[in-house]
């Protein structure tokens, strides 16, 4: 699926975007024509978006500026964080309610902040469950006098600790708002607000947005942390100088992108960056959204982009609402059970053993992303579970009546997990599975009720919908076959994630291959490694990083067979500078690689394996392309006379048409 930015053209300032069962909900500052605060859009896509209203009635007190909505959803229920006032004096953050993503928000009555002047509220909730009050407030005695962002820890959805703390402050010329800002004094005052926090690889990055949209220097940059309450100030990545912000103006052809929040993709692997820019007529902040990536510990976002952009979509899904049917449809198999489609799959029968397995072969893929959201109708007998299974080796079900979750292996209880407090099993629960060779993980609503284990999806049989004496709905599911390697798994081997290393000769020289610190390396004179199965058409996105060499580098194979290594991208040392050498079907293509070009740091390689070719991106830079001639069945990395580490390397399943 392509994308070209603006995917809105309509005034849309701030955007926060929230996906619930397999839907987008995009929230924007302001008041919306039907006169209620924050609209609201609606996508199935993130590409093709539908105007639904506003989402909150104006408070009693009429406050002239309702800014910045974020909406997060908590077991059953969506909680709209936002900032009000008049600008300059007060704005304070409040939340408001709902049962429903469209609204209507009923507010809560209840104000976070002490602050004279917050907004910009962001809840970043962490593994362990703990949640965390992101927001910018003004420091009026700090170095650089200015807004900045802080952090406090919400003790409840609306009550923090009372005890925020200076994530980011200005630090930076790029950072400035006004040199002489009348209405405060006149004072040089500086600008960081729109935090938003991700986690990878165990540390924290928020990102926000600095300076002044009118000025070529604003933009969207970050700052990192190891622990996310820590008492220091996280470090910034961008001095405006040396390293700019990661978002940026483009003269004459993107002006002020900012204000982000981050969502992931119709295939739930990548993420998507989603923010504003202004119309070239500086009219309106219109709609952007471009794939957000790490490359080592360095943040990177695919844009501003101004021309078509690849977004790739899930191998299968299904959300059990278009159908006219009264049956599962063809893609499923009943097994037990009274199964109908009304807004999602509904398993009525309460007495008995019921399934619904997914059939075809194109489903059965041995390493896979599965997101699936459910919930319970009635449980009668309070000893009722529901969730999923593959074949007979592995299942993972929810018995709500117990308070726990249960994993089995083989029919043999391996571990039970008990749910958070409060779990409210009538509500919609995301269950996400992710598959990798030999690994699997199963993650509830993204929090601390998780499991990581040895499971062999390539014979454990198909996916099955299970429940036991339980009414059930099963709201939609998204299957993206592929698989991610960050190489932060505890205790698992190579051959468990699905890589082989192929025997060497005799009178060869030792490589070694080895998992250590969250990276791959590979150390040799000819040290060859291969992952696969392959989907027919994918992407592989490959970071790598060239520790040392003593006369060669490394080689990326992007389509190999058994006894085939298929093309070869070669990256090489030039008199002058770094090249590809590109090698497929008897040809050679030479690439110049920009001479800012590091390879001892890391570097992203994204390519595009379709309809026989193979497209290549130096993070979104396309420098290339080439022919492939063999069927490929897996991927490979060859590292030569060098030591190299590969902190990432991932397969994503596409459509033959993207």
């Amino acid at each position: 699926m392509q994308y070209q930015n603006p995917v809105y053209t309509g005034n849309f300032p701030d955007p926060s975007i929230l996906k619930h069962a397999g839907i987008y909900w995009a929230y924007a500052t302001g008041r919306w024509p039907d006169g209620r605060c924050f609209g609201i859009l609606r996508s199935t896509d993130l590409v093709h978006w539908e105007a639904i209203g506003g989402a909150m009635e104006p408070l009693a007190e009429d406050w002239p500026h309702y800014w910045a909505p974020e909406v997060i959803y908590q077991n059953g229920r969506f909680y709209l964080y936002y900032s009000t006032g008049d600008e300059l004096n007060t704005m304070h953050i409040r939340v408001a309610i709902a049962d429903n993503p469209a609204g209507p928000f009923i507010d809560s009555g209840r104000i976070l902040t002490s602050e004279p002047f917050a907004i910009d509220a962001h809840v970043f909730t962490d593994r362990d469950g703990s949640q965390h009050l992101f927001y910018a407030t003004d420091y009026l005695e700090h170095s650089h006098i200015g807004t900045g962002t802080a952090r406090d820890q919400l003790l409840d959805y609306a009550t923090t600790a009372g005890h925020p703390l200076p994530v980011t402050r200005a630090r930076y010329d790029w950072q400035v708002y006004d040199p002489q800002r009348a209405e405060k004094g006149g004072v040089r005052w500086h600008t960081i607000e729109g935090p938003y926090v991700l986690l990878h690889k165990n540390r924290y990055y928020q990102m926000f947005s600095g300076g002044n949209w009118q000025n070529p220097s604003y933009g969207v940059s970050y700052a990192i942390a190891d622990q996310i309450d820590q008492q220091a100030e996280w470090e910034q990545s961008a001095d405006g100088q040396q390293t700019l912000p990661i978002l940026r103006t483009i003269p004459g052809h993107v002006i002020g992108p900012g204000h982000n929040s981050v969502v992931r993709g119709p295939d739930n692997r990548q993420l998507i960056c989603v923010y504003h820019r202004w119309d070239l007529a500086a009219d309106a902040r219109v709609l952007a959204i471009d794939k957000l990536d790490w490359v080592g510990e360095r943040l990177i976002v695919l844009g501003p982009s101004t021309t078509p952009q690849l977004l790739h979509r899930p191998t299968f899904s299904d959300y059990f609402g278009q159908q006219q049917a009264h049956d599962l449809g063809a893609n499923w198999q009943c097994q037990g059970g009274s199964w109908q489609i009304n807004n999602g799959a509904l398993q009525i029968d309460t007495t008995a053993r019921a399934a619904a397995q997914l059939i075809g072969a194109q489903y059965t893929a041995e390493s896979c992303l599965i997101e699936l959201t459910m919930r319970v109708l009635d449980d009668p007998t309070g000893h009722g579970s529901l969730g999923v299974a593959f074949g007979d080796q592995f299942s993972f079900l929810i018995e709500p009546g117990q308070n726990q979750a249960v994993v089995m292996l083989q029919h043999v209880a391996h571990a039970v997990l008990t749910l958070p407090a409060g779990f409210e099993p009538a509500v919609d629960h995301l269950l996400r599975i992710e598959g990798n060779a030999k690994h699997l993980l199963i993650t509830l609503d993204g929090g601390p009720t998780r499991w990581a284990g040895r499971v062999d999806l390539a014979h454990s049989g198909a996916l099955t919908l299970h429940t036991n004496q339980i009414a059930a709905c099963f709201a939609g599911i998204e299957l993206t076959a592929g698989w991610e390697d960050l190489f932060t798994e505890q205790d698992v081997t190579l051959s468990e994630l699905g890589w082989s290393i192929p025997a060497e000769p005799a009178s060869g020289n030792h490589t070694r291959w080895q998992l250590q610190g969250n990276l791959l390396t590979g150390t040799g004179e000819h040290a060859l490694i291969f992952k696969g199965p392959l989907p027919p058409a994918y992407e592989l996105v490959v970071n790598a990083r060239l520790i040392s060499s003593w006369g060669a580098s490394y080689t990326l194979l992007p389509a190999a067979q058994a006894d085939n290594p298929g093309p070869m991208i070669v990256l090489e040392e030039s008199e002058q500078h770094w090249i590809l050498r590109c090698s497929a079907a008897g040809h050679v293509q030479i690439i110049a690689l920009p001479a800012t070009f590091d390879p001892h740091i890391y570097q992203q390689w994204r390519l595009i394996c379709v309809a026989g070719q193979v497209t290549i991106y130096w993070e979104n830079l396309l420098i290339g392309k080439f022919p492939i001639t063999t069927a490929a069945t897996q991927i490979g990395l060859l590292v030569e006379r060098a030591t190299v580490a590969f902190d990432m390397v991932r397969v994503t399943a596409m459509a033959s048409n993207e």
